[in-house]
């Protein structure tokens, strides 16, 4: 699976999924864009998933017109120590019930 791991994470988290292929914003130059203009990019790429610790992204997108599913981190502190332990539960959730246009929420 294409994964883009978005700007608001930390890039530590890349080696933690080595059965997808992943990407960060960064890697990307996709540093500052808006997420309308992300779901772009991400679409035009071909990503499968966007993974995210934005919350307010469900209500800022029209997830039917960028029919890409994210996985939204529902964390306190958006560290590497703190998100480290949600990977199983990510995973999880990439290989069960992603769905095309869907948002996911991981709570921590």
């Amino acid at each position: 699976m294409k994964l883009l791991l978005d700007e608001n994470l930390p890039e530590q988290l890349l080696n933690d999924f080595p059965e997808h292929t992943i990407f960060s914003v960064g890697q990307k130059n996709w540093k500052g864009k808006k997420n309308g203009e992300l779901l772009k990019l991400l679409l035009a790429e071909e990503f499968q998933v966007l993974i995210t610790a934005d919350k307010n992204l469900r209500y800022q997108q029209n997830f039917s017109k960028y029919p890409i599913p994210a996985v939204v981190l529902n964390v306190k502190r958006i560290t590497y120590p703190q998100l480290k332990p949600l990977v199983p539960q990510i995973n999880k959730i990439l290989t069960e019930r992603i769905k095309i246009g869907s948002i996911i929420l991981t709570v921590s």
